[in-house]
């Protein structure tokens, strides 16, 4: 944490990245099965499958599978800062900025231990009957409840030190 009088000074930062073994069985497979593939026909000539796509086709395949699907896997992130002026999200590359909720807008906010899966769906960036939610991995974080009657849901490692930053900033407004 960084103690800091100026308006955009970080009381916490948290970065997380998709570490989950299963998740990245299901990006790697494909990828190594495009990499063969590709090798198979571009390289040694030899039709790769039954129904064998073209040349062509089959270098789309290696460039989108093999390629860019693993870099955009490898570059996901969800970054949490919350600052004096407020809470900040930025789920990268997805989101190129941050984006911004105000101290202000907040009506409540607790750590809570949510089922990702049967409450929003998943990881991600995710809708579910609790509201918006960034998650990445686990099952714990923070729930936002604003005034407006919206809730979001940041995933956490460590929720307690995320509500305890929060107050914090909170806390300099007042």
């Amino acid at each position: 944490m960084v103690y800091d009088n100026s308006d955009d000074a970080i009381i916490y930062r948290e970065v997380q990245r998709f570490t989950q073994v299963w998740i990245w069985v299901l990006v790697l497979l494909p990828a190594v099965m495009a990499w063969y593939g590709a090798v198979e026909q571009l390289v040694y000539g030899r039709p790769y499958g039954n129904n064998p796509a073209s040349d062509q086709g089959m270098l789309a395949i290696w460039v989108v599978f093999g390629i860019l699907f693993p870099l955009f896997m490898f570059s996901l992130r969800l970054i949490l800062e919350v600052r004096n002026e407020g809470i900040y999200v930025k789920f990268f590359p997805l989101h190129l900025s941050f984006k911004h909720y105000s101290f202000e807008s907040l009506l409540e906010y607790n750590v809570i231990t949510y089922r990702p899966l049967r409450d929003y769906g998943g990881w991600g960036i995710r809708y579910g009957c609790g509201g918006k939610a960034y998650n990445v991995s686990g099952n714990r974080g923070v729930m936002l409840g604003f005034r407006n009657g919206g809730r979001l849901l940041l995933g956490s490692r460590e929720p307690d030190i995320l509500k305890m930053a929060i107050d914090q900033g909170r806390n300099r407004k007042l």
